[in-house]
């Protein structure tokens, strides 16, 4: 269990893309109160792990009401992440969004979709017809939880990385997360010519 956590854990942080999020949080709660500040990280995280569980568990239930199959989804889900990366790798301004009112800003669109989206939702699901349902739930727990200080921290991030540093983790992370896409798709066409084989 705890030889395959990496495999678990590092897919859905590349998806994430923490470091990418953090100058448009610190736009988004810019002038917020330290009460304030603290609702909406509280509020995001929260939305977020609420919306990959709820998904996981219907998305489950609606593969197997229309016969998709676990390769089925690894070769879709590895062209999404393929080309979710590939457009964040070109694209400068890697998040457009507007800003939310202060009270639901932790929800939309910090929570969802900022946090937890396409990406995030596709790799969990991909994990957890390999992994099992435990792996993939601690792996999102815990990259949850270094959201959250890292959230709290952002002020302080930001000005030691710098805007450029951002920036270059941010396109290595889309690299990783290609990488990812091509594998999730290679895997998916290999299991479907040993059925055929």
């Amino acid at each position: 269990m705890l030889r395959d956590f990496p495999n678990v854990f590092i897919p859905i942080f590349v998806a994430i893309d923490v470091f990418a999020l953090l100058p448009v949080f610190l736009s988004l709660t810019q002038g917020l109160s330290q009460q304030g500040l603290r609702t909406v990280i509280r509020q995001s995280v929260f939305t977020a792990f609420a919306v990959s569980v709820l998904f996981v568990t219907i998305g489950e239930a609606i593969f197997r009401i229309i016969g998709i199959t676990v390769d089925d989804f690894k070769i879709a889900g590895g062209i999404l992440l393929l080309v979710i990366a590939v457009l964040d790798i070109v694209r400068f301004d890697k998040q457009e969004s507007k800003r939310g009112s202060t009270t639901t800003v932790g929800i939309v669109p910090i929570g969802v979709p900022l946090i937890v989206g396409p990406a995030v939702l596709t790799t969990l699901i991909v994990l957890l017809e390999h992994y099992g349902p435990m792996l993939p739930l601690l792996a999102l727990i815990l990259n949850l939880v270094i959201v959250w200080v890292l959230f709290r921290k952002a002020s302080v991030v930001v000005k030691i990385i710098g805007k450029n540093g951002i920036l270059a983790i941010s396109k290595l992370m889309d690299i990783l997360l290609a990488s990812i896409a091509i594998m999730m798709i290679r895997m998916g066409v290999e299991n479907i010519i040993k059925r055929l084989l």
